[in-house]
Order: C-alpha cells, then sequence, then structure tokens
C-alpha cells in the first residue's frame, strides 16, 4: 500500500524539543491543517464544521529516515522495546505497548479539538485546530471525525500510565520577557512548560534549556518543581 500526503501541519514548533508528548494536553497551542492540491477544496471537508474533535493520522516525520533492514542477508532484528518517559526514560516496555514515536512504520495518531475553518485563503481551505502534538510540516496522511459513541471510554485501563502520575510544573515567566508574545502563546508557553519537555531523566538545576517557539528562542531552567524563564528572544 502506497500512502501519500493529503495536508500538512503548521505549528509553533519547527523541532521537536518542546513539543507535547500527547495530544489534548497543550488546549491552548494551535496549529493549522494545509492540505495538498489535490485535496485543496472545499468540498473534501463539507460537514466537518459539525465535529468538535478530530482524529490525524500522521508521519513522525522528524525521525531518523534510516530503517533497520528487516529481511535479507544483512537482516537487522526492529526495535523491539522502547522506554516510555511516563516510566522516567529508564525501564522498557514492547513498543506495541507503547504510544513511543519510534515506531515500525512511524505512524502517529492524535485526537485534536477542531476550532474553525477560513474556507477562502490562497492556501485552500485552511483547518484550525487546538492541542496538537506535532511539528510543524509534519505530513498528514487522514483526518477522521472523533465520534463520542464509539471512540471514548471512559472505564478504559492505561496500564502503567495508571500507576505513574505525571507531575507539572510551577511555570515562573517575568512579566518583562512577555513582550514578543501574544496572550494565547504566553498560555500555549506555559501549557508546554508546565508539562516538563525535558528529556525524564534530566535533573540539571543549574542547566539552561532552550526551545524555539513561535519564532522566538525560549530559555529555562527547572528546580525543585518550578520551571523559571530566563529568556525569550526573537530568532
Amino acid at each position: 500500500m502506497e500512502i501519500r500526503p493529503i495536508a500538512y501541519f503548521h505549528s509553533p514548533f519547527n523541532t521537536k524539543f518542546g513539543i507535547p508528548r500527547q495530544s489534548g494536553l497543550a488546549t491552548e497551542l494551535e496549529g493549522r491543517i494545509v492540505f495538498t492540491p489535490p485535496y485543496r477544496h472545499a468540498e473534501a471537508i463539507r460537514g466537518l464544521e459539525d465535529f468538535s474533535h478530530l482524529w490525524l493520522i500522521w508521519e513522525f516525520s522528524g525521525n531518523p529516515t534510516t530503517k533497520p533492514q528487516t529481511e535479507g542477508p544483512e537482516a537487522q532484528p526492529p526495535s523491539l522495546t522502547v522506554r516510555p518517559p511516563r516510566l522516567g526514560g529508564n525501564e522498557r516496555v514492547g513498543v506495541f505497548a507503547s504510544r513511543s514515536p519510534f515506531r515500525p512504520n512511524n505512524l502517529g495518531l492524535s485526537c485534536v479539538a477542531l476550532q474553525r475553518i477560513e474556507l477562502t485563503t490562497n492556501e485552500g481551505p485552511v483547518v484550525y485546530v487546538t492541542g496538537a502534538d506535532l511539528m510543524d510540516g509534519t505530513p498528514i496522511y487522514d483526518i477522521k471525525p472523533y465520534v463520542a459513541y464509539a471512540d471514548s471510554h471512559p472505564e478504559a485501563r492505561c496500564g502503567f500510565v495508571d500507576s505513574n502520575d505525571w507531575e507539572t510544573l510551577t511555570v515562573d515567566i517575568p512579566d518583562e520577557l512577555t513582550t514578543e508574545l501574544t496572550s494565547s502563546q504566553l498560555a500555549a508557553l506555559r501549557q508546554i512548560l508546565a508539562l516538563d519537555p525535558r528529556p525524564q531523566y534530566h535533573n540539571q538545576p543549574e542547566r539552561i534549556y532552550g526551545m524555539p517557539f513561535c519564532g522566538c528562542d525560549v530559555r529555562f531552567t527547572v528546580s525543585e518543581g518550578v520551571c523559571r524563564v530566563v529568556e525569550i528572544k526573537k530568532l
């Protein structure tokens, strides 16, 4: 089967660092979906405005492009285990028991909230969503409406996720550093930093981390449960 992108995603993140580890966690984070020419028609999304949430099927395009050869005389075994951040990045589970971005076929699945649709733009119809965990330029292979009666399972068991709570950070952004971002961008940034974008095995209070966001370089430290932003500078 050959699949081709039907759209590309555009977000404030042009690198993987800082992107929420799951969709729906940063509800203020807005992105937009721009269709490729064959699907750049209002007919393709007729009725989509009646849904509040969407499923996106997309590619982990930021992953290394080389894959281990799994057939032939030089075959290499595929990676069968991963280290989920929820387990501190030190304990391994099976790749199919995780939502790791490093998968046999590099496919991602995300549920996002539909905010609005602009039909008359130079790029054709553009779909604006919030809560996505996609990098800027990510290829999207399909869009499906979220249907609560079939897709929602409040009683579901969630394996190791149920027994390993994610502790959020308190975020401190001095007022004098907020001038480069809009109020909505600042709200999204606070949510993203509260999720602690660092690798989970990092515990270096003196280290200054850098993260590109909305055309700015955001620098911050993390110590004793507090994320302190020390600089926000236009790139």
